[in-house]
């Protein structure tokens, strides 16, 4: 026998070099180094603890720091981001009421950021519109004979020049220079209201920039940033000087309006439309969770009733299915109304069609007590002159004698079969067994001696607890059950095998298992082997007759106890268990 259990804490391990020589020893034959083994002799027991070999080195693959503390040595980064891809649950793994929420709340977030980029794509286009109308305005006076900006030089050397608005831009650029216009000039107003000229620098970029009639978006940079501006050829003379005056300078006249403004009202409106937007995702999620599970009350209803209906016992017994759907969730204009009427509708069916098979089985069971009653009287009649026959003083020929004893043996088997029939029938019928304390070691140590004397041939071992183990219950029944078991291994498997009864208690349980190496029960049969008339003759040696109803009064009588039977089965190792409820 081998045994994983360590050494006690006061065992003193001994030296390598007192171990037993392993030389000439096969690979499979010596036991791993770290594992402790235990040699088990009629005479003495000897225990030996092989120490453990010191740890290898771990790999950075198993995900734990090496030995010098590297803590690079991780799991690596694919293997956890499939480790969280896994614990996110699936679409299809998600409840209705979450589904809905966050459809809802997707399209909700989807609808509401297309609303708001084209509310402010809108804007945006609205602002240049009217900047646009107010350049196209100032060049329509112009060229319509208004006054055009005045370039004229005062006595401090400064250049006026007027334009669209008190915050726009005008910038004349000579092709011709003159006295009046050596070079470009402009003026504009910076970003802190205060005019300002125009650097050559930002000359040169209006001169580049291949202005026309349509307006166009220049960045100025430094203190004054992005204007829209319009240019267009025209001619500037001194005020007051004729058209002919020699003194008119030709060129082109830019004029242009601050976009500034503009676009801090657009940033403003992004701001308003992602703050519009979260604080309509937070309000909808609360609102639409409550909404939905208001909405879904009634389906909840619905599978709380289905819950409640598939925890009833329906297999056998009168069934009373009382639970209905709530008549409210009954009305048939709504969808879920009309689950829950088909729902009523099949659960009044059902009960129906139980109450219909409780009957017809009560009909059967009455049938088969009343038969098993009625044919007890014939078959003692049977046996009794069976057996008056051989007493007879008369000669009686051989063949008469052979015919009594077949007729009085198959009587003996039918009165079996007979009995079987009545008890299943009364444990159908539900008839209370009687109720008191069963020594159940007492009573495995009385079945095996039976058995034993019944069959010689087998070898029939008995694995006790030193202490009385007990069960509360009837114990005839009980006994018969053992009884039961111990016949089936005898009568299903050859002389010579060895047939193990046990008695364990197991907690708030008592198992009985009877063991046997024998060939086993197919494995075909093995889901129905404890129903009535199962038969594995066909499969499994056979040394007398059977009627099939053995195992399935194993079974009636352990569910009467409130306990349950177990297979396990293979060939060379099969085990019949009891589980009972053990005595308080």
């Amino acid at each position: 026998m081998s045994s994983s259990r360590p050494p006690e804490a006061d065992t003193e391990l001994p030296d390598r070099a007192d171990l037993p020589d392993d030389d000439g020893a096969n690979a499979p034959d010596l036991a791993p180094e770290g594992v402790g083994f235990r040699d088990e002799e009629p005479d003495d027991v000897m225990a030996y603890a092989v120490p453990t070999p010191a740890a290898a080195t771990p790999r950075p693959e198993d995900g734990v720091e090496g030995v010098d503390g590297d803590a690079d040595a991780r799991v690596p980064l694919g293997r956890r981001v499939a480790d969280a891809r896994d614990q996110v649950r699936p679409w299809s793994a998600w409840t209705l009421r979450a589904k809905l929420v966050a459809s809802m709340l997707a399209l909700f977030t989807l609808l509401s950021l297309a609303t708001g980029a084209f509310t402010v794509v809108a804007l945006d286009r609205q602002l240049t519109g009217q900047v646009d109308d107010q350049l196209h305005e100032s060049f329509t006076r112009i060229l319509s004979g208004g006054p055009l900006p005045d370039f004229s030089v005062s006595g401090d050397d400064e250049r006026r020049f007027g334009g669209p608005g008190d915050e726009g831009l005008n910038a004349f650029l000579p092709t011709k220079p003159t006295s009046l216009f050596p070079t470009d000039i402009g003026k504009a107003t910076s970003l802190d209201k205060q005019p300002t000229n125009l650097t050559a620098a930002q000359l040169q970029v209006l001169a580049g920039a291949g202005l026309g009639p349509n307006a166009t978006d220049i960045d100025l940079g430094g203190n004054l940033g992005t204007y829209r501006v319009i240019a267009t050829y025209q001619t500037l003379r001194p005020r007051g000087s004729l058209p002919s005056s020699p003194d008119a300078t030709p060129g082109v006249l830019v004029v242009g309006l601050p976009m500034t403004q503009q676009e801090r009202t657009v940033q403003q409106m992004v701001v308003l439309a992602i703050s519009t937007v979260a604080a309509g995702i937070i309000l909808v999620a609360l609102i639409g969770t409550w909404l939905v599970r208001r909405n879904l009350e009634p389906l909840r209803r619905l599978a709380a009733t289905a819950t409640k209906v598939s925890q009833t016992p329906l297999d056998s017994g009168k069934v009373a299915l009382g639970a209905r759907v709530d008549p409210i969730d009954t009305d048939t204009r709504t969808e879920v109304g009309q689950v829950g009427a088909a729902f009523n509708e099949m659960l009044d069916h059902v009960d129906e069609a139980l109450n219909a098979r409780h009957q017809s089985e009560q009909r059967v069971r009455q049938f088969v007590a009343d038969a098993s009653h009625e044919l007890r009287t014939p078959l003692a009649s049977i046996k009794g002159y069976a057996e008056l026959s051989r007493r007879e003083p008369d000669p009686v020929p051989p063949t008469v004698t052979h015919a009594m004893g077949r007729i009085e043996s198959e009587a003996n088997r039918m009165s079996s079969l007979v009995e079987d029939l009545l008890l299943l029938a009364r444990l159908d019928a539900g008839r209370p067994l009687d109720v008191a304390p069963v020594d159940m070691s007492m009573l495995v140590i009385n079945a095996v001696s039976d058995a034993h004397a019944a069959s010689p041939g087998h070898r029939w071992d008995l694995d006790l607890p030193p202490e009385p183990v007990e069960v509360t219950g009837d114990g005839a029944r009980l006994h018969q059950v053992v009884a039961n078991l111990l016949a089936n291994a005898r009568t299903h498997t050859p002389d010579g095998t060895r047939v193990t009864t046990s008695v364990r208690p197991e907690g708030e349980w008592v198992r009985v298992a009877v063991h046997d190496d024998g060939p086993g029960v197919p494995d075909a049969l093995q889901p129905n082997v404890f129903e009535r008339f199962a038969r594995g003759d066909d499969a499994r040696v056979r040394a007398g007759g059977s009627t099939g109803l053995g195992l399935s009064i194993v079974a009636a009588v352990t569910k009467a106890h409130g306990g349950r039977v177990e297979l396990d089965s293979r060939a060379g190792d099969t085990t019949f268990s009891l589980l009972l409820p053990a005595a308080p």
